[in-house]
C-alpha cells in the first residue's frame, strides 16, 4: 500500500499544484487511499519533495528531476534502437519492434514515469501502451516518431 500511495503522490503533484498536506490527504481520498497527516509527512519526506518558490506548490526535489532526465534519456534511447513502426488507437498506442525487443521499450517506456502513460504489456515484438485519454495517446505518439525518425523537437 505505500508504494501505491506514494506512486499516487507524485502523480497528482506532477499533474496539478498541491500547496498543502490537508489538500494531498483530499485528492487521495478522492482516490480511494486514506491516510493520516502523519503517513502524508512522511511519505513528503521519503519522496524529497519540495515546496516550489514560486507559488508554494510541492514537486519532486532535484535528485528526482535529475532521475527523469537520465529516464527520459534510456526511452528516448531505447525507442530510436528498437521502435520500427507506430500506430494509435484511441488511447492505445500500439509500439512494433524487432522480435525481442519489446520487453527492453515497454521496460524504458514505465521507467519514464511519463504521467499520461497508465501502464505497458509486451510481447515479443509488440507494445501495448495504454494511455489516460486520446489526446496523450497522440501526443505521444508525435514524440516517439520524433525520436524515431531522429527529428529535432517534441
Amino acid at each position: 500500500m505505500k508504494a501505491y500511495r506514494q506512486s499516487a503522490i507524485l502523480d497528482l503533484v506532477s499533474q496539478q499544484d498541491v500547496h498543502s498536506q490537508d489538500a494531498l490527504r483530499r485528492l487521495l481520498a478522492a482516490r480511494g487511499i486514506t491516510a493520516t497527516q502523519a503517513t502524508i509527512s512522511r511519505d513528503i519526506k521519503e519522496l524529497g519533495l519540495v515546496k516550489r518558490a514560486s507559488n508554494g506548490a510541492y514537486q519532486a526535489g532535484q535528485d528526482v528531476a535529475r532521475s527523469q532526465t537520465a529516464t527520459g534519456d534510456r526511452v528516448r534511447r531505447a525507442v530510436v534502437d528498437y521502435l520500427r513502426r507506430v500506430d494509435r488507437v484511441q488511447q492505445l498506442l500500439v509500439l512494433k519492434t524487432d522480435p525481442g525487443h519489446a520487453p527492453s521499450l515497454a521496460l524504458a517506456v514505465d521507467h519514464a514515469g511519463w504521467p499520461e502513460v497508465v501502464g505497458t504489456l509486451a510481447g515479443d515484438d509488440t507494445v501495448l501502451v495504454v494511455t489516460r485519454n486520446e489526446r496523450h495517446a497522440t501526443s505521444l505518439q508525435r514524440r516517439v516518431e520524433h525520436w524515431a525518425r531522429g527529428t529535432a523537437g517534441c
